[in-house]
């Protein structure tokens, strides 16, 4: 490892440090306080050891200080973030009554904005019982499951994309070039944008992990899979939909129309599967509290109000408000038109273009907050970890994927 390595990966555990550190200085939440110490510790050893050339072992300590003591601290002494009991509380009421939403909510606790799909993260806890053993606690509590979505679907994807011959992006099996992909998985795990959702929410995750996964799909000419996996994440949050779009783009421009239809019609029909019955059961609830309490239009203001430019302007008045809703439809029109103009042809491409569809839809949101970037970055670095080093990623006519040095000429 050469100097000037050993030095970028040290300046990176150092800035993830200082992240870390404004936590307990500047949070309210007990949690992230919490995670704060934990993770600075972790991360300040892994800038240590790594400085000394022990890379791996920097690689452990942060894992260590950033993910696994603040989870199974907080899972075990049943502290989080409310979202993990309102998941939980979901499961609950699914079992007892087949509904899933609190009817009248009075207090923001007792609001649940996500569709029908999150519940069933829920439900382990509500089959354990009402028990508070450590092991009720640890396999009952929502995190574990969100963590276990999100990696189930980062294997999976690897499997789709890895070494091996795989169907990438051509009609028949390639085996990728440049000796597979970069192993920046295990880093991304131990960074903030994941570390922290893990250890005090989760709740994102198992939308993350599922749009990677129909990415992968997709890239791997796979359309009822990645619509299956799309159906997936449009039933969890609404904010999913985007990914749809990119995955068929992609499909029609390396597989053809009828793959690109066949994701679409999974990716409907899987929706309106898991979705429906919900909605039918609760339909004024789930306009309520799904759509409504999201973008500041219910009767309890939502938490979510960092500030960023679409809150700043809604909080402007009534004409504010309609004016970040109408820069977010256009921000989205111009996604939609940039997929016909120049549809994605890559895993990196298409990730990088549902990256900046998300990053606009969450600048421009009524309501939102920092956090919620975590999405955009995660899709972006993942693309890069499964993608081989010396693959364009430019397809050639072939549908084969070139070397770099071929793209070039």
């Amino acid at each position: 490892m050469t100097l000037s390595r050993t030095a970028r990966w040290t300046t990176g555990w150092l800035l993830a440090a200082a992240w870390a550190l404004s936590f307990p200085l500047f949070s309210s939440l007990e949690p992230h306080r919490l995670w704060g110490w934990c993770a600075a510790a972790g991360y300040l050893v892994a800038a240590g050891t790594t400085l000394f050339g022990h890379r791996r072992a920097g690689l452990a300590a942060a894992l260590l200080g950033a993910v696994a003591l603040p989870l199974l601290w907080l899972v075990l002494t049943g502290q989080g973030q409310s979202e993990v009991t309102v998941i939980e509380r979901s499961g609950r009421l699914l079992l007892e009554s087949g509904r899933l939403y609190v009817d009248r909510p009075a207090a923001v606790q007792e609001y649940t904005p996500y569709l029908p799909g999150m519940a069933l993260l829920g439900v382990p806890r509500a089959l354990l019982g009402g028990g508070d053993g450590w092991v009720v606690r640890l396999l009952g509590d929502a995190r574990i499951w969100c963590a276990a979505a999100l990696f189930g679907c980062l294997w999976a994807a690897r499997r789709l994309l890895g070494g091996g011959p795989v169907r990438l992006l051509g009609s028949g099996p390639v085996r990728l070039l440049g000796g597979g992909p970069v192993r920046l998985l295990p880093v991304l795990v131990a960074s903030p944008v994941v570390a922290l959702p893990l250890a005090v929410s989760g709740v994102d995750l198992p939308l993350a992990g599922l749009c990677c996964l129909a990415l992968a799909a997709a890239a791997a000419g796979r359309p009822v899979l990645a619509g299956a996996a799309l159906a997936g994440a449009c039933a969890l949050k609404w904010t999913a939909l985007p990914a749809v779009a990119v995955a068929v783009a992609l499909l029609a421009a390396c597989r053809g129309g009828r793959p690109a239809v066949r994701c679409g019609l999974v990716a409907a029909g899987g929706t309106a599967l898991l979705v429906l019955p919900g909605a039918l059961l609760q339909p004024a609830e789930l306009w309520h509290q799904v759509f409504a309490f999201p973008t500041g239009r219910a009767q309890v203001p939502t938490p979510a109000s960092s500030p960023l430019p679409g809150h700043l302007l809604a909080e402007l008045g009534p004409w504010g408000w309609y004016l970040t809703v109408g820069l977010l439809l256009a921000g989205g029109l111009a996604v939609a038109l940039s997929l016909f103009a120049r549809p994605p042809r890559t895993v990196v491409a298409a990730a990088d273009r549902l990256a900046l569809g998300l990053t606009l839809a969450f600048l421009l949101a009524p309501a939102g907050r920092f956090g919620y970037l975590a999405l955009p970055l995660l899709l972006v670095v993942w693309a890069r970890s499964v993608t081989p080093p010396g693959v364009s990623r430019v397809v050639a006519g072939s549908g084969v994927p070139r070397p770099r040095t071929a793209a070039r000429r």
